[in-house]
């Protein structure tokens, strides 16, 4: 099966030139092209893509803005690959919190956009763990844990506790495993586990959570690689 793709930048020849490059892939297909915010929520929630590739500054409503409201109310699978002119910033920080998988920059050559949408379809990451928890720990730094945030921590047991943490300091489940001496199916479990209590979406926003909960501090000692 192809990968449905929808293509969202303010910029038409940005815009096009990017389908241009994924149509003559055999295993993409681009399902539907947007120009806003709100042109991208109806695509999405019209052809149910399975990657959203989303412009995260435009005038109106924004990328990060569109991607909450596109995941909110999706009932299938999609997955949002930002797309922005500049190095990881606060923004890309906040469009990672409100459920984006990853991000790329606009100046990643052609060769390489068919190669990101398809790691992102498969739930692949794009950046380093090392690159991702920098990006989180230097946003998260300082922030006033919230009460609601506190709460959520407290439905944790201990040993999901240390699962968010692990996976905050980029630890695979092999290596979490082989730290705690127990099954890699175990972990897996915790870790779904982990998902679901939290309302999370993938291992990148347990990060966000355990960097937000003070469960991990910036510039802790990273497990991995």
């Amino acid at each position: 099966m192809s990968i449905r793709v929808v293509v969202v930048d303010d910029q038409a020849l940005v815009r096009t030139g990017f389908s241009m490059i994924l149509r003559v892939q055999d295993d993409i297909e681009v399902v539907a092209e947007a120009g806003t915010g709100h042109e991208a929520i109806e695509a999405a929630h019209r052809h149910r893509p399975d990657v959203v590739l989303m412009d995260i500054r435009m005038p109106g409503m924004d990328g990060l803005e569109a991607t909450s409201r596109i995941l909110e109310k999706a009932d299938w699978d999609v997955r949002v690959l930002i797309l922005t002119t500049f190095d990881p910033d606060e923004y890309v920080y906040r469009a990672l919190s409100a459920g984006a998988t990853a991000f790329i920059l606009k100046d990643i050559p052609p060769e390489q956009l068919a190669v990101a949408i398809r790691t992102v379809a498969d739930g692949g990451a794009l950046l380093a763990p090392s690159i991702t928890r920098r990006l989180i720990g230097r946003f998260a730094q300082g922030r006033a844990v919230t009460p609601a945030v506190a709460g959520r921590v407290e439905r944790l047991t201990e040993r999901e506790r240390e699962m968010v943490v692990a996976v905050a300091r980029g630890a695979s489940n092999a290596e979490i495993a082989e730290h705690l001496r127990i099954g890699a199916a175990t972990v897996k479990s915790h870790v779904s586990s982990v998902l679901t209590k939290l309302g999370l979406r993938d291992r990148t926003q347990i990060v966000i959570f355990a960097y937000e909960s003070g469960l991990v501090a910036a510039g802790g000692h990273d497990v991995g690689h």
